[in-house]
């Protein structure tokens, strides 16, 4: 789809495979074991339905928002609304129908081109002029559409339009009134001929479904508008001085959640939220459990401010908030603090622990921040909130333990609490246990109420809370011994939101912190030496858990470093609390500069508690080409490269592969930041890129979301690496290469893929053995997979009776053709090999590429109604190749451009061949049809598993063959005249009727003689292009039939029709005409039929005959005695009776001696 129109294609992550998934989850409404469960749903656009909004809701889920009303391509399009509106669409259990107009069906086929057994009703271009015609045609293809519909489903209502279903009123959309119309609609009352249901509500449920492009609509659109009501929440604490915090109430602070929230309640119809899925902000000591289950978001409180919330009525330590977005389903919630949790260093004297308070809270937050992860993680691998739920108690606990905070693990036991939510589309909560909730949307919230002050026994400090939003995705995996695993992995989504902030609110922290400023003022030496250079902007970034890369100024000197943040104010690093210094450069001027240091555990006091890690290392990135990089060079790097007398430190340029794991993942973070900020402002499709700087791990979690996403049939473990575009060899290439190579050509009847066989044949004798598999001709037209996998079993065993050295040679070097039959989809032929119920039958062979043949000319039944499995044929994943055996001469040709733009949307891979009936004519295209490996590609397996789920386990449907085609095989024995059976067989393209082309014969094959000779012909006739082929039957022996029966006897004649509701006595009597004719009988003669000519015979031969008296002859006219003139004898009605009578003896001795004769019928023995 990447290939096809792109400038319509909004979203990056939209593919044929996502598009097909949305198609298949609307469709398992049909498949629903209900007894009222409908035959198809119907989606009617435009003034045709009366712009139903339910209608519109569909169609923008299957098409991806083609027809929101800000849709930019169809607004700068010149054509009118109700032409682009101009769509019917019926979707079916296992094929779909879709009626368009030519205008807009080149803004639909992008998004439609590759679904499965679609069919489209649409005029050519030429035929749409005509207006009558064109309304004529709407209405008939609408009653073709659902003739065999009993009960048909209506999107009646959206979300955002809930609305009583009434079928009266779609009973006067304009459309449904034309079905009653007399002649061209199927007369009646369409409510009365088919059952209405609404299935509105079954349709909500999947689309609140998470996919590729659904994510990244979340990803892009509403991640990007939660995140900025976060950043207009901390805009309060940063626009203003510290003493201004101190005065901000809770209702102040959380007005941009408070609005965000309301207004978008408003908007969704939405009555309320649970408790658990609504904003708020409380400060310090007014975080209670009480609080927080009283708390009340539309009335908060404007008396609890910052400077009046900590114990006692002191300054607030701390703040818990919550941010929920009312029409999506993220939601996550933070724990901010007030103050800070380091001192900065300014010698030795300064070097204990400050604000134990603070520190008491920051780490008890740091334990819920690993709980809620662990749980998470442990939710995604076993789909159990029980579990997930005791892993993040543990984990809790256990982090306690680490922070040696032991002492508080029995006072929090009991106020924990831990759940995990799914969330829909609407921002409702869904139940775990419900089978939908496992493609949504999850918050994981850890709560700890009431944490008491141990220390300084003066109450309760409050709460803290963490929660975030993510996703996780699950793939079922087979391994080699047919048990069944799991491979899942999981993103948060708001992993953006900062976890950890803090800002000085006190006057002694600020006053601290401006007091270490002044160093970059000092004449003198300072702690820090002397100054390098001063104030260039860099980020700050540590492993922990609870650390983001943070933006500040950075001053080098000659013996340490100070880094200003304006929320937490002054670090200050001295070279005497450092181990080392790295300085990874990069190998690319877009790569990221970073300055790791290794500090000594006596540095840590002097950071803040969001970079403490247990691998007590710190980066500064130099982004490429900014200040603080340039002034690193020029006047930091030479300096720090000397020894120190002091520290004896000395800096390091590293390369990457000297850099620790942890350290090259901090890099890869810092790196992401910095694509990020590289990034254009306002180009629409670089934002899922700028969404994957801020997630980490964004693009793996997509590639595996894409597979997990399309169904729950198992993967091979041995696939998992291809699948995630990760190169592997098979284990064994020596065993590959023994295996018999299958080459699988397609195409409908009349495509020349029999002559393609042929001349490949012919063409590549010294390759090796060559066997060819046609099921014969005097069978069905419908593949049979049994019959095929009979047939290798045989070839199989035939090559292991030879010895063992010649059957290792001879397998090498024998190829397999298979020809499948009429209206065979490709995927069934793949899956009969792979479905083989012997395995080491199946091990021994591999489907080298799967080859489909076109004739341009035979492709359409009428206007664009493709014949049934055309688009199948040539399906990505599948074909690797597509030989057009038709047009090939005018390379311009307008239906051959339109055919190979069908098919390049369906199949964007596919290798394009022309071969005239069959004939190539290059050798590159000779060797990809026949290429023993194109198959097993990488891409061409991922395709497979995204368009075809449970293909591997042939679980796959094709579904069935729609219009249904009727293959009638008519046996005789008795010849046929050659010139009757051409003029016959001509007649039969002119004899073809419309839609629903009940009786059109659309091609014709058998062995046949002729009067003319007594050899056996073979026949071929394809109605559409008028093409007869007679070619004499090569010597041998003749295939099995279909049924497995015996061989029928070389005399036996026999012709295959192919059409639709067919009916045998009618193509016997159409076979008869094609037989010598029997004379027929003679009719008796009456003197009222007896022509001028037998008249003028009659007189001619009796007009000297005696007169009766009173009359003579002139010589000219007979004349009476009152000299009336004759131009007949006066006796000529006795002659005329007496000639009709003589005339009938004769006839009647005729037709008794033909009676007398035996008739031979054509079908007689």
């Amino acid at each position: 789809m990447a290939s096809v129109r792109r400038k319509n294609i909004k979203y990056q992550s939209l593919s044929p495979a996502v598009s097909c998934s949305r198609l298949r989850q609307v469709q398992s409404i049909l498949s629903d074991s209900s007894k009222s469960k409908p035959d198809g749903i119907l989606c009617i656009l435009g003034i045709d339905s009366r712009y139903n909004q339910g209608c519109i809701e569909l169609a923008n889920y299957l098409l991806f928002g083609l027809y929101n009303q800000n849709n930019m391509d169809l607004e700068r399009t010149e054509f009118p609304e109700e032409v682009l509106d101009d769509v019917i669409l019926l979707i079916k259990s296992e094929s779909v129908h879709l009626y368009c107009n030519p205008v807009n069906y080149s803004y639909l086929l992008p998004y439609v081109g590759h679904w499965r057994n679609l069919h489209f009703h649409c005029m050519t271009k030429t035929e749409y002029e005509d207006e009558e015609a064109a309304e004529e045609f709407k209405i008939s293809s609408f009653v073709d559409m659902v003739q065999d519909c009993s009960r048909i489903g209506i999107p009646y209502s959206s979300h955002e339009h809930i609305q009583k279903f009434d079928i009266f009123v779609v009973e006067k959309w304009p459309i449904v009134q034309a079905f009653g119309l007399e002649g061209i609609g199927g007369g009646g009352f369409f409510t009365m001929k088919h059952e209405l249901t609404d299935v509105s509500e079954k349709l909500w449920q999947i689309y609140s479904k998470m996919d590729p492009v659904a994510l990244e609509i979340l990803l892009t659109e509403g991640l990007v508008t939660f995140e900025k009501q976060w950043a207009s929440f901390y805009s309060n604490f940063d626009i203003e001085s510290h003493s201004y915090i101190m005065e901000l109430s809770e209702a102040q602070a959380g007005e941009p959640f408070r609005s965000y929230f309301t207004h978008g309640l408003i908007s969704s119809h939405i009555a309320g939220k649970c408790k658990s899925r609504q904003p708020f902000v409380l400060f310090g000591c007014h975080s209670t459990r009480e609080d927080l289950n009283s708390y009340c978001f539309t009335f908060p409180s404007e008396g609890h401010q910052v400077r009046n919330t900590g114990i006692g009525g002191a300054t607030a330590k701390h703040m818990l908030v919550q941010c929920v977005a009312p029409k999506g389903p993220l939601a996550c919630s933070r724990t901010c603090f007030f103050g800070t949790t380091h001192i900065p260093y300014l010698g030795n004297d300064n070097e204990q622990y400050k604000k134990t308070e603070l520190m008491i809270l920051s780490q008890i937050y740091e334990a819920t921040v690993q709980a809620v992860l662990a749980g998470i993680k442990c939710y995604s691998c076993t789909f159990s909130a029980t579990k997930a739920k005791d892993m993040a108690n543990q984990t809790f606990q256990s982090s306690l333990d680490c922070c040696n905070l032991t002492q508080y693990k029995n006072a929090l036991r009991s106020e924990t609490t831990f759940y995990i939510q799914a969330v829909n589309d609407e921002g409702r909560t869904v139940p775990l246990e419900n089978d939908g909730s496992r493609s949504l949307v999850k918050t994981a919230c850890m709560t700890v109420y009431d944490i008491p002050d141990l220390l300084g026994g003066r109450g309760v400090l409050g709460s803290v809370v963490f929660s975030e939003s993510f996703l996780e995705s699950c793939i079922f995996v087979k391994e080699q011994d047919d048990s069944v695993s799991t491979d899942s992995c999981f993103t948060i989504l708001t992993a953006s939101i900062p976890i950890y902030v803090s800002w000085l609110v006190e006057d002694s922290d600020v006053k601290l912190s401006e007091k270490v400023q002044q160093l970059l003022k000092e004449e003198e030496e300072t702690c820090l030496g002397s100054p390098l250079s001063v104030g260039e902007t860099t980020f700050i970034y540590s492993s922990n858990l609870l650390a983001w890369p943070e933006e500040g100024k950075i001053s080098f000197f000659s013996e340490g470093i100070l880094f200003i943040h304006p929320h937490y104010g002054s670090v200050t690093i001295s070279k005497n609390l450092i181990n080392a210094l790295k300085f990874y450069d990069g190998d690319s001027p877009s790569v990221v500069a970073v300055l790791l240091i290794e500090y000594k555990r006596p540095l840590l006091p002097h950071l803040p508690f969001q970079l403490h890690s247990t691998s007590n290392c710190l980066a500064f990135a130099l982004l490429p080409k900014s200040k603080s990089y340039k002034a690193f060079y020029s006047q930091v790097l030479a300096s720090w490269k000397q020894q120190s007398d002091d520290s004896g430190i000395v800096l390091k340029m590293v390369r990457s592969e000297q850099l620790s794991e942890e350290q090259r993942n901090m890099h890869a973070k810092l790196q992401k930041l910095c694509e990020n900020h590289s990034i254009p402002v306002g180009e629409r499709w670089c934002q899922l890129k700028a969404a994957s700087a801020e997630l980490l791990q964004l693009e793996t979690f997509m590639m595996h979301f894409e597979v997990s996403s399309v169904g729950k049939e198992p993967v091979k473990s041995t696939h998992l690496p291809a699948l995630f575009h990760q190169t592997s060899l098979p284990a064994n290439i020596h065993e590959e290469t023994e295996k018999v190579v299958i080459t699988i050509i397609t195409g409908l009847p009349g495509s020349h893929k029999d002559s393609l066989c042929n001349f490949l044949v012919n063409l590549n004798k010294e390759r090796g053995r060559w066997v060819v598999y046609r099921q014969a001709p005097d069978g069905c037209n419908k593949f049979s997979a049994v019959n095929f996998q009979r047939y290798l079993s045989s070839v199989l065993e035939t090559l292991q009776g030879r010895s063992a050295r010649q059957s290792a040679y001879t397998r090498k070097r024998v190829r397999l053709l298979v020809i499948t039959p009429g209206y065979t989809d490709a995927i069934d032929a793949v899956q009969a090999v792979q479905a083989h119920p012997d395995p080491d039958i199946q091990s021994a062979f591999t489907v080298g590429a799967v080859t489909a043949c076109v004739d341009p000319l035979s492709s359409y039944m009428e206007h664009r109604f493709l014949f049934p499995k055309f688009l199948e044929q040539c399906s990505q994943g599948v074909v690797s190749n597509v030989v057009f055996t038709g047009l090939t001469g005018e390379q311009r040709h307008p239906l051959l451009l339109q055919l190979q733009h069908l098919i390049r949307v369906a199949n964007p891979t596919a290798a394009f061949i022309l071969a005239e009936k069959g004939a190539v004519t290059r050798n590159e295209d000779v060797e990809l049809i026949l290429s023993g490996s194109i198959f097993t590609e990488p891409s061409l397996l991922r395709s497979r598993y995204l368009m075809y789920p449970g293909w591997s386990e042939c679980k796959f449907s094709s579904g069935p063959v729609c219009p249904s085609m009727t293959q009638i095989t008519v046996r005789f024995s008795r010849s046929l005249e050659k010139p009757r059976f051409m003029t016959c067989c001509k007649a039969l393209k002119s004899s073809l009727k419309p839609n629903p082309f009940t009786e059109n014969v659309y091609n014709i094959q058998g062995r046949i003689r002729f009067s003319d000779s007594e050899k056996v012909v073979e026949v071929s006739h394809h109605t559409l292009t008028n093409s007869l082929s007679l070619l004499p039957v090569q010597e041998g022996p003749s295939p099995p039939s279909q049924n497995g029966g015996a061989r029928q006897e070389p005399s036996d004649c026999f012709i295959m029709f192919d059409g639709i509701c067919l009916s045998e006595e009618a193509l016997r009597d159409w076979l008869r005409q094609c037989a010598k004719q029997n004379p027929p009988k003679k009719a008796l003669k009456r003197h009222a039929i007896l022509t001028m000519q037998e008249i003028k015979s009659i007189h001619v031969k009796r007009h000297l005959e005696p007169l009766p008296a009173g009359y003579f002859y002139n010589g000219t006219q007979f004349i009476n005695y009152f000299g009336e003139k004759m131009d007949f004898h006066p006796l000529m009605e006795q002659f005329i009776s007496e000639y009709v009578e003589e005339a009938n003896r004769e006839i009647e001795r005729y037709n008794r001696e033909l009676e007398q004769q035996r008739h031979v019928d054509l079908f007689e023995p």
